[in-house]
Order: structure tokens, then C-alpha cells, then sequence
């Protein structure tokens, strides 16, 4: 069984930093794409970031570009994202996603929520 459980989420100030982590069992981690997926109160769930098999294909969404980094270590079967600046905007629950897209697998987290706020 798929499980893709997620940490590092809280209450940060703007322009403060979390690392979020995705740990994934029940399956070979280095054969997904994975990728984080935010969806904010009211609003649609929108990619974050993704990231191929060994890191060599990296997409991030415009508004998270130069401040949010992913990365994985496949050795541990973990998938990170770190985020940096952080914005009012960024408050949302994250999920990890195993696959290049959400039609690949419907293999889904079950989020870790991030507030910024003052």
C-alpha cells in the first residue's frame, strides 16, 4: 500500500523559511516523478513544483520561482521542499504527489498545512 506522509508545515512570519518532507513507503520511490501540490481556502489545488525520477527535470510555478527549491533523496525515499521568503499568498495545505502529472497515479499525501502570517 502507497503511502506518501508529509511534515515540516506551521506558523511562519513572512519572509520566514520552512522545509517540508514527503516520505513515501509501499513503493520504488526512484520510479515516480513526485511533485508538491498546494491548494488554499476557496481556490483549486495548483502544482507547486515537480521533479523527475533523478532530479534531472525540475518545473516550478511562477510565483514560487527563485524562492522555493525541491529536491529528493531517493536513497531514503523522501522528497523535500524547501521555502524561502515566504509570503502571506503561500498559506495553504501542501501535499506530495507521486508522478509528472496528477493523472499519472492518484497517489496523494494527506497535506501538512502552512500558515504566514504576522
Amino acid at each position: 500500500q502507497v503511502q506518501l506522509a508529509e511534515s515540516g508545515g506551521g506558523l511562519v512570519q513572512p519572509g520566514g523559511s520552512l522545509t517540508l518532507s514527503c516520505e513515501a513507503s509501499g513503493m520504488t520511490f526512484a520510479r515516480f516523478a513526485m511533485g508538491w501540490y498546494r491548494q488554499a481556502p476557496g481556490k483549486e489545488r495548483e502544482l507547486v513544483a515537480r521533479i523527475s525520477h533523478f532530479s534531472e527535470n525540475i518545473e516550478y510555478t511562477d510565483s514560487v520561482k527563485g524562492r522555493f527549491t525541491i529536491s529528493r533523496d531517493n536513497h531514503k525515499d523522501t522528497l523535500f521542499l524547501q521555502m524561502n521568503g515566504l509570503k502571506p499568498e503561500d498559506s495553504a495545505v501542501y501535499y506530495c504527489h507521486a508522478g509528472w502529472t496528477t493523472s499519472a497515479t492518484d497517489f496523494w499525501g494527506n497535506g501538512t498545512l502552512v500558515t504566514v502570517s504576522t
